[in-house]
């Protein structure tokens, strides 16, 4: 097999992981929010020195058989509203008041939309409906829209206003404003998620495809044959002129809950809950039985879109959260640092408490050897800092201030999980902040088994390897009967082909299913959780479900090379030695005198117990009093709560 290199690009730090066929190397590097190409090419840099043994980016791109990418670009981008500002032209009754029925939709719309939305009346004749549809479309752009969707209640009346815009306002011409149509993008019944999907890729995709195009032309003048591939938020990836802006939002996350499903298989955990702990947030999600659980109807900032997407939820808690005094209380998070400023030990100017000052503090991170000793943290920055905002304003001590701080960042992951937990359930903790909080959010949330990867640093890249090339469509068909399940599936499979060979890939190559989608007209309208019936089908089985709307699914895969992961045996329980010993607070009146392991230096069956620390490959794993540690076959590290 060839090597594979897989990146996740994060807000803070991009995580690069390569499998060479026997073992995976990663690293990480400093995200450069002026020019992510930059970060990207630096991290497979130090990557292919980490593997050679001296940088030698051109040998390790040749070497490279599929190079997988996912970004929180498109994510970021939404959150700080820096995209285009857009505009819709629609022949829907109403559609402005449904489209804000929550306060979650009436943000997104003011911050996207705002003022820039006119309705046109479908009813009057052609060249009235003509000359007003001209009109909108330019009071429109006068209004700042620099994008528009067009939005029609069925493809047909769509269809109707596309005709007269296409030849009004060509898209040859230099000023012609982009028009995107709702129905292109989605074959949903339900206007409102149609339009919000149409709306959220409208937003994004000028900023993806700036830097994705940009990325890829860096790696033609390295002569690289194979296309750069994103990730999607449906686990599957494509190149980058076949992928659509919408489903690479937390596109990151998904790549954590497949390498989550990949080690919950090798280690047979039937309920296993991610926590990927970044800089600005933590990503929640579950796998039973070694599936990913899926929303139906995903959503995007709690609003509702068309496309499935995994089930995962984010809480504003992560290693760059803000920590501060609100009305006497602290409170952790949403508000983040980042990357820069960055927490006030970074030394880049912060001014705020972060989890990652307070641990520093505690004596649980090392000033000398964070990220593998490529950066130094400054405790004095921390120091001032904390004592301004937090102790002095509640009149305690530091020390007492960073015991409170430190439980109510336990306090804060827990609650984004311990909904979920079961008796049954193992918490795999991952991202560069979650081995260090794992066992004290655990605890407080009942979960009595904790497993840290060898790749926690860079989970989620190690899960976005797992992905294949893969098509999803989902169509209405017309009139719910079997020739037109029949008919609809053979236009399906013909679109299939040709997007397949535009991958690089023959039909007869790839892996074929499909399935109804049934929904009642109530179910559809509503979906609130996201869920939604499914039927299986066949060709030339009976059609038949009056009252509903019928939707057939065809998914197109064609299997890329993964790692493979060999599940061991068993092995023999022996005393792990520690290297040295620090000191860390457990109270605020009381140091402890903790051993320190090294685990590149354990072997599989090495034990031990809290406390303790365990420096890993660009993180710090915690072990509490009161938790055991045992390093399992393939290297990763199985905490155990005895209490």
């Amino acid at each position: 097999m060839e090597t594979l290199i897989n990146i996740d690009n994060g807000g803070t730090l991009t995580d690069i992981c390569v499998w060479d066929g026997n073992a995976f190397t990663f690293t990480k590097t400093l995200t450069t929010p002026h020019d992510l190409s930059e970060c990207l090419f630096t991290g497979i840099e130090k990557a292919s020195e980490a593997l050679y043994g001296e940088a030698d980016i051109t040998r390790l791109l040749h070497a490279t058989e599929h190079i997988r990418y996912s970004t929180t670009q498109g994510t970021n981008a939404l959150v700080e509203r820096r995209g285009p500002k857009i505009g819709v032209l629609t022949t829907i009754p109403d559609l402005q008041t449904a489209m804000q029925q929550t306060a979650a939709e009436k943000k997104l719309f003011t911050g996207l939309v705002s003022d820039r939305f006119l309705s046109l009346e479908s009813t009057v004749d052609d060249e009235a409906f003509e000359f007003d549809a001209v009109q909108k479309i330019n009071r429109l752009t006068t209004l700042g829209a620099a994008r528009v969707v067009i939005a029609g209640s069925s493809p047909e009346k769509e269809r109707r206003l596309r005709h007269v815009l296409l030849r009004k306002f060509p898209r040859h011409l230099l000023g012609s404003v982009p028009l995107i149509y709702s129905w292109e993008l989605a074959g949903d019944r339900n206007d409102v998620r149609r339009v919000w999907s149409c709306v959220v890729n409208s937003f994004l995709h000028p900023t993806m495809e700036r830097f994705l195009y940009s990325a890829e032309r860096r790696l033609q003048d390295y002569k690289v044959a194979n296309p750069l591939l994103v990730y999607r938020n449906d686990g599957a990836s494509s190149r980058v002129a076949k992928s659509v802006a919408l489903k690479t939002y937390s596109s990151g996350p998904r790549g954590g809950l497949e390498g989550t499903s990949a080690l919950a298989k090798v280690y047979g955990l039937e309920h296993a809950l991610m926590m990927d702990i970044g800089g600005t947030t933590t990503d929640v999600g579950m796998v039973e039985d070694g599936a990913v659980a899926v929303a139906d109807r995903g959503a995007i900032e709690d609003v509702q879109i068309s496309y499935p997407m995994s089930d995962v939820t984010s809480a504003g808690v992560g290693g760059s959260s803000v920590i501060q005094l609100v009305d006497g209380e602290l409170r952790v998070g949403p508000k983040s640092v980042g990357a820069a400023p960055g927490p006030a030990c970074f030394g880049f100017g912060g001014k705020q408490a972060t989890i990652t000052d307070v641990n520093l503090l505690l004596g649980i991170l090392d000033p000398d050897t964070y990220l593998n000793g490529t950066f130094r943290l400054d405790p004095s920055r921390s120091k001032a800092v904390i004592t301004e905002t937090v102790a002095e304003p509640l009149g305690i001590s530091l020390e007492e201030a960073l015991i409170r701080m430190e439980h109510a960042y336990f306090q804060a992951l827990s609650t984004s999980f311990a909904h979920l937990v079961r008796d049954d359930t193992t918490l795999l903790a991952f991202g560069g902040a979650g081995p260090m909080s794992a066992a004290g959010a655990a605890r407080l949330a009942g979960v009595k088994q904790v497993l840290i990867p060898r790749t926690a640093a860079v989970f989620s890249a190690f899960g976005i390897s797992f992905s294949d090339i893969g098509k999803t469509y989902d169509v209405i068909v017309p009139g719910s009967s079997t020739g037109a399940a029949r008919e609809t599936y053979d236009a399906l499979l013909a679109r299939a082909e040709r997007d397949m060979f535009q991958e690089g890939y023959s039909l007869a190559d790839c892996e074929t299913s499909w399935q109804l989608l049934v929904e009642s007209v109530d179910e559809r309208d509503s979906a609130a959780d996201g869920k939604v019936s499914r039927l299986a089908y066949q060709p030339g089985d009976e059609v038949d479900y009056p009252g509903c709307v019928v939707s057939l699914q065809l998914n197109v895969t064609a299997p890329l090379s993964h790692p493979e992961l060999v599940q061991g045996n068993s092995v023999k329980p022996s005393p792990a030695t520690s290297v040295i010993h620090r000191s860390v607070r457990a109270t605020a009146d009381r140091v402890d005198d903790v051993p320190v392991y090294v685990l590149d230096e354990l072997n599989p069956g090495h034990t031990g117990e809290g406390a303790a620390i365990i420096e890993g490959p660009f993180f710090t794993a915690r072990v509490l009093p009161g938790w055991t540690f045992r390093l399992t076959w393939a290297g990763d590290l199985l905490l155990t709560d005895n209490n």
